[in-house]
């Protein structure tokens, strides 16, 4: 073989070798970075772009795509200890004309966090309006999407803040009293009766809570290899005093059936989707909603847990599309009626 054609094959595997020994090492030693990367890559590829808002000295981290138009815009409020790209799932699915807005809750990720906040559900209403004021996105109203925490934050908002909303989509929203105990809530009496609340099944420290955990949330089982476990454990326990906090605020007698007090309040059409063997909160929530809003939609996503986000988002974003078609379609009726 020639030699300048074996240097070519030389450098080029070489050129080749670094970026998979890089990888290699990152999944073996850093998979906590890998994770970070691999939210990063995903962001670009689906066009979402990363954006600060100041309110007075707080600041707000969020990410969009798209501008507003005469659809409305949709604004997405994660779950407890998620993050604003927990979204992208459902995002992939989404019209890239379509005015997108994913917020991080207050004290998640680039959100500022304070020890002297408040958050409870209604506080966290009131932090989320001040975000909405400061983006102008309630030039025009919007739809306002939340899943778990979130849902109760969502329900919340749409009720105090109803000039806002124009429609509301609620996954498993947490903030209802249930008739059945959900596999979470036993698992919180035992805690308590033991006095071992301090392990809290949403929040774990090792691979092994990791995975529980996971199981937990989801009805569909995912392989996830143990170093991303680690990775995703990593990324999570520098925050896990503040999630402790966050927990026991939330779960008090002042939050925690914040969206069961302020539902008769919600006046705009409202979409109820529950993974039917969510282990978390109990899918008798969904009946509960719909016999106090009206004009409420409620969907049963079969074979589906919590995570409904992670574990359905293609028909997940296809029934948040379908939805706004029909009340667009209703509103022109209306219009020409």
């Amino acid at each position: 073989m020639d030699l300048d054609v074996l240097n070519m094959f030389v450098i080029a595997g070489g050129t080749l070798a670094i970026p998979i020994l890089a990888f290699v090492a990152s999944f073996l030693l850093w998979p906590s970075a890998l994770i970070r990367i691999y939210y990063w890559y995903w962001r670009r590829a689906l066009g979402m772009q990363v954006r600060y808002a100041k309110y007075d000295d707080y600041q707000f981290c969020y990410s969009y795509r798209g501008r507003p138009g005469y659809r409305p815009s949709l604004l997405m409020l994660h779950g407890f200890s998620a993050h604003k790209d927990m979204w992208l799932s459902i995002v992939k699915f989404l019209p890239k004309n379509l005015h997108l807005v994913c917020v991080d809750m207050p004290g998640h990720e680039g959100t500022t966090r304070s020890d002297l906040d408040d958050y409870s559900i209604s506080g966290q209403a009131k932090r989320i309006h001040q975000f909405v004021e400061c983006i102008k996105l309630n030039r025009r109203p919007f739809h306002l999407v939340g899943t778990s925490m979130g849902g109760n934050v969502a329900g919340v908002y749409a009720a105090q803040y109803p000039e806002d909303v124009c429609s509301l989509t609620l996954i498993c929203p947490a903030g209802l009293p249930s008739t059945t105990d959900s596999k979470f809530i036993k698992q919180l009496r035992e805690l308590q009766e033991s006095k071992r609340i301090d392990r809290i099944p949403l929040i774990p420290s090792t691979p092994e809570e990791m995975a529980d955990m996971l199981k937990l949330c989801s009805y569909v089982r995912f392989k996830v290899p143990q170093q991303i476990l680690q990775g995703l454990v990593d990324v999570r326990i520098p925050h896990n005093e503040f999630y402790r906090k966050l927990f026991l605020e939330i779960v008090d007698e002042k939050s925690r059936h914040s969206l069961h007090e302020n539902m008769s309040k919600i006046k705009a059409p409202t979409q109820v989707i529950w993974g039917k063997q969510d282990q978390v909160l109990d899918v008798s929530g969904a009946s509960v909603l719909a016999s106090a809003i009206p004009d409420c939609h409620v969907y049963i996503l079969e074979n589906c847990g919590h995570s409904v986000v992670v574990e359905r988002p293609r028909k997940t974003a296809n029934l948040i599309l379908e939805f706004l078609a029909l009340l667009h379609s209703i509103d022109n009726n209306k219009k020409q009626a």
